[in-house]
């Protein structure tokens, strides 16, 4: 039996009013969420010996699950399962016209335990790495009597959940495409996280601190450069450059928890994939670089290439091209569908 429950069940009318003070539910987007968002319930025990009693929430997209070919999508560091429909962050791949058709699949994406989309956060987050993720996202799989997918596609920290994922389950995939992705932490990324865990240490304004320095490692000085060329805002009080930076990190306060943002923070910091499990991987493993990438940069992905492709035949390497640096996954939809187009 599958064991699914709307998450509203468990949200007291007074987490829901507070929720609506604070600005992060409307009526029309609980309506929404009492709709779509659906969770299962897992007891688990971290690799680091900790219990956890998760609500473990998810959406899923287009055909009803059982009656087609199922896609996991594993979100970003600040994404969520709404990855389809008018408000879904990745609605230009994954819709009835698009190359994840919904028409054609059935989509299911989980959160990330503690991300917050279903008012649920995790004190203790370093108890847990990306590892305990992949082994909680394997659990509500089998919760939900899902045995095999078609594929597992995520960018950036989803993508190194689905190789984590791979590497406890071999064979629950046909396909994976880690899209700006590695299967673990390199020094690069780790000191970037680390000012990132620095700045949401600090007593004022962390997270619009975190978010102004990460924008930086998901863009270019090209990006920037060419975008912004050293133009002052209309008030000809501060860079429009900087502008933009504090915008992202003001709007990102609005939406997002600081212990959210740990959280994903520590997660990237912790990606650790077995390597000796790589060569066992049944799944056709499509990675996706971007050319300019300074977080999961493309060189790196070449090397895992270069790696697995010595035991392994069915694996691929492409690149999207672009001055944007990591966000191009969220930007070069064109680039990215002419990719997908001989999986999907």
């Amino acid at each position: 039996m599958l064991r699914s429950t709307k998450i509203f069940g468990q949200i007291t009318t007074e987490v829901l009013y507070s929720a609506i003070l604070r600005g992060i539910f409307n009526e029309k987007n609980i309506k929404a969420l009492k709709k779509e968002l659906l969770t299962t319930d897992i007891k688990y025990k971290s690799f680091s010996g900790q219990n956890f009693d998760i609500p473990l929430s998810y959406e899923v997209f287009g055909k009803a699950l059982g009656t087609a070919p199922i896609v996991l999508v594993n979100h970003a560091l600040t994404g969520n399962s709404t990855v389809s429909g008018s408000k879904g962050w990745w609605k230009n791949i994954i819709g009835p016209q698009k190359i994840i058709s919904t028409k054609k699949y059935s989509i299911i994406s989980f959160n990330i335990p503690g991300n917050g989309y279903n008012d649920f956060f995790i004190d203790n987050y370093e108890d847990l790495t990306t590892k305990d993720i992949a082994a909680i996202f394997l659990q509500g799989l089998e919760n939900l009597e899902i045995k095999t997918l078609h594929s597992i596609i995520g960018g950036s920290l989803g993508g190194s959940i689905g190789w984590e994922m791979l590497a406890i389950n071999p064979k629950i995939s046909e396909n994976f495409i880690p899209i700006a992705s590695d299967y673990k932490t390199h020094d690069w990324l780790h000191a970037q996280c680390l000012v990132q865990k620095y700045l949401l240490d600090s007593p004022e304004k962390p997270l619009e601190k975190a978010r102004a320095h990460a924008m930086l490692c998901y863009r270019t000085p090209e990006s920037l450069n060419e975008r912004f060329d050293g133009k002052l805002t209309k008030e000809n009080t501060r860079r429009e450059s900087e502008d933009w930076l504090i915008y992202h990190g003001e709007s990102l306060n609005e939406r997002f928890s600081l212990k959210a943002y740990q959280l994903m923070n520590h997660l990237l910091m912790t990606v650790d994939t077995n390597e000796k499990a790589l060569s066992k991987i049944k799944a056709n493993i499509n990675l996706i670089a971007i050319n300019t990438d300074l977080f999961f940069p493309a060189s790196e992905i070449k090397k895992c290439y270069e790696k697995i492709k010595t035991h392994k035949k069915d694996i691929f390497y492409d690149e999207i091209v672009s001055i944007h640096g990591h966000d191009a996954f969220l930007m070069e939809y064109e680039q990215l569908q002419e990719l997908l187009k001989p999986i999907y």
